[in-house]
């Protein structure tokens, strides 16, 4: 969409032949809340094969900032979630895992 903020673009991190791929956006304060004297940041993001088509259905491991995270700044958001994706592609996160996309991954061609 024309007209974003520079801010809201992917921030792509290699790790251990995996891409984790970050996109820190301004949280909406819900409508009862005081207002804030300042900005909190959430992220969305996801961690693919090198070089894999995120969009396409099971390339793509996707995670998000918890309900209650927020983040003073979007690096610090950034900041979180590569280490969400480090420990997807470690292994060590509770809930998320990129075995599906080892043992899903098909060679094309």
């Amino acid at each position: 969409m024309p007209g974003e903020p520079a801010e809201s673009q992917w921030h792509v991190f290699e790790y251990e032949g995996f891409e984790i791929h970050v996109l820190p956006q301004i949280k909406t304060a819900p409508e009862h809340a005081p207002p804030r004297t300042s900005e909190r940041f959430v992220y969305i993001g996801h961690v693919c094969r090198h070089g894999a088509n995120a969009h396409a259905p099971g390339e793509a491991v996707h995670f998000h900032a918890d309900g209650d995270d927020e983040f003073k700044t979007a690096a610090d958001a950034i900041d979180d979630a590569r280490h969400v994706g480090r420990s997807i592609i470690d292994g060590t996160h509770p809930d998320l895992s990129v075995l599906p996309l080892v043992s899903a991954h098909h060679h094309h061609g």
